[in-house]
């Protein structure tokens, strides 16, 4: 079966929404993304000051954060400076507000 250009755009706006959605919710990686948006860029050292976990497991949110798209890394040996990926933060808002945007069904569910 076939799907439509329109069937492939929503598919793909999708399952960037919800790419999006999972690298949100962690509760750290808010607290990364909060930080990230007030600073230019900023290296793992750096936020290991401000979050009281282990590097490792900053490091693992980085990752995930990375994965979806929302920062971008560039290597600095031996460091890696973080900063947000701007266009991918712009896509992800604008996803977001799409969605939450959308007018709900009053209902009598209880």
């Amino acid at each position: 079966m076939k799907r439509s250009i329109k069937e492939i755009a929503y598919l793909e706006e999708t399952e960037e929404l919800a790419r999006f959605a999972k690298a949100l919710g962690h509760p750290t990686r808010i607290k990364i993304l909060n930080h990230l948006e007030n600073q230019s860029c900023c290296f793992t050292g750096d936020l290991v000051e401000i979050i009281p976990l282990a590097q490792s497991t900053i490091s693992q949110h980085l990752k995930e954060l990375k994965v979806a798209g929302l920062i971008q890394g560039e290597v600095n040996p031996p460091k890696i400076k973080y900063c947000i990926n701007q266009e991918n933060w712009e896509k992800a808002k604008n996803l977001f507000s799409s969605f939450f945007g959308k007018e709900i069904i009053k209902s009598s569910c209880k």
